[in-house]
């Protein structure tokens, strides 16, 4: 077996010490082959993304919805999978005041999973280029009346050029919560 390994050895260095080498232009060529890489259609984004997903969730829970509101564009847009919306910062920040001081009495949300990733190239229909964090988190929520769900829920935000949540696209089941409410 040492007789075998040696001969191997021997071979490679023999031919690692005759082979000829790499043309400059040669190596010059390829080089700028691999870094004309196209843009793949979507990658990972910035973590910093990451950070702003988790400071609105604990801003929210803590019920700071001006704070929470920060970091969302003038113009945002928050859809519910059921095909609710909201538009508007104002609109949105009216409804979540209402909604955390009136229906419920406290919230949090647990193991949580984010996900930022910067879309390229559109897939399909109307897809949005930039950036995209998409949370999961498990939502812990006693209401007014005393009533307590613990539920999943899946989130995405987009981010506009300027850092700031301008969609936020929750998928949801509402009926659970209309239950709860009473509704």
């Amino acid at each position: 077996m040492r007789k075998v390994f040696a001969l191997v050895a021997g071979c490679c260095m023999l031919f690692a010490c005759t082979s000829k080498p790499a043309d400059s232009s040669t190596a010059t060529a390829a080089d700028t082959t691999a870094s004309a890489k196209p843009t793949p259609p979507s990658e990972f984004a910035d973590p910093k993304y990451v950070a702003i997903g988790k400071q609105g969730m604990a801003q929210l829970s803590s019920g700071d919805i001006d704070g929470w509101m920060s970091s969302f564009a003038d113009n945002a847009v928050y859809r519910y999978s059921a095909g609710d919306s909201i538009s508007g910062k104002p609109a949105i920040t009216s409804y979540w005041k209402d909604r955390r001081g009136n229906l419920i009495d406290s919230l949090s949300f647990s193991k949580d999973v984010w996900l930022p990733i910067k879309v390229n190239q559109p897939q399909a229909g109307p897809d949005i280029k930039g950036v995209w964090l998409l949370a999961w988190h498990q939502t812990n929520v006693k209401y007014k009346n005393g009533k307590k769900l613990i539920f999943w829920v899946h989130i995405d935000m987009h981010f506009n050029d300027s850092d700031k949540i301008d969609v936020v696209v929750e998928y949801i089941d509402r009926a659970p919560i209309m239950k709860a409410l009473g509704k």
